[in-house]
């Protein structure tokens, strides 16, 4: 896969089709596949770019603790080597972080965004702050568990259908997680992202345990003209439990706000 050599880090990207851009930044401890299943279900006519962040699948780690401003950072200079504007940012949980922060900073950049399952302030410090104690002491392995319950739907578990993920959870960098804890521990985009009048697509999943509804809905409702959908019976991770419904939600936006024609 592609690397992006900026001044201080390499990011690792895919850069895939022509067309209007839609950008996708994925969840704490995945990378870029979170996208996988989604992409197929996509219309044609799109430039589709993916990146892991830093300390996550193929970009550099550096050490932790990392600010959110960094990632933002890393994503505006990516979308600037890759020569993108106007594009859709799509972005999960810490990816809907840091899409907040790329509308605030360069909306040259950004003409809509989708966040899902994410807010302006996921958690507190204290709780973020107990993570990364906890990964420093026992490894990724000690909240995997804990994590795949909050991410995903009973029955989802049920059926085997999170292993992949566990395993792609405990691949990541233990730098890299704590680093991203810290990230969102110390992000508040309450108030700014109030200021935000772009088109926006808030989704949220039904059994989400980490992002539930209603913190969901509190963002979206920050952003004037904002649209606000629920998927029933998602988890944390709708791009990865509900991909078909996640890209028809996904393109029918798309195409309400002419990012695409038809």
């Amino acid at each position: 896969m592609p690397l992006a050599f900026l001044p201080d880090l390499r990011l690792n990207y895919r850069d895939e089709g022509t067309g209007a851009p839609v950008v996708f930044s994925h969840a704490l401890g995945l990378d870029l596949t979170m996208w996988d299943a989604v992409l197929p279900h996509l219309p044609e006519g799109l430039r589709l770019v993916r990146y892991d962040h830093r300390g996550h699948g193929g970009s550099d780690v550096p050490a932790p603790p990392y600010a959110m401003g960094a990632l933002v950072r890393d994503a505006e200079r990516l979308l600037d080597h890759l020569g993108v504007r106007d594009c859709v940012f799509v972005g999960l949980s810490m990816g809907g972080l840091v899409a907040q922060g790329l509308a605030i900073k360069r909306l040259d950049l950004v003409r809509g965004l989708v966040l899902s399952n994410t807010a302006a302030r996921i958690g507190n410090d204290a709780l973020w702050q107990a993570r990364s104690d906890t990964v420093a002491t026992g490894g990724i392995e000690a909240l995997a568990d804990a994590t795949m319950e909050r991410w995903f739907p009973r029955r989802f578990r049920a059926e085997g259908r999170h292993l992949p993920w566990r395993a792609r959870l405990l691949a990541t960098s233990p730098d890299g997680y704590r680093g991203a804890c810290a990230a969102i521990g110390g992000t508040d985009f309450y108030t700014p992202t109030a200021s935000l009048t772009l088109p926006t697509l808030a989704i949220a999943g039904s059994d989400d345990g980490s992002t539930p509804p209603d913190l969901v809905r509190e963002t979206a409702e920050l952003i004037r003209g904002s649209e606000f959908t629920l998927m029933r019976g998602s988890g944390h991770l709708p791009a990865i439990d509900a991909p078909e419904a996640f890209a028809r939600h996904l393109t029918d936006f798309l195409y309400r706000i002419g990012h695409i024609e038809g």
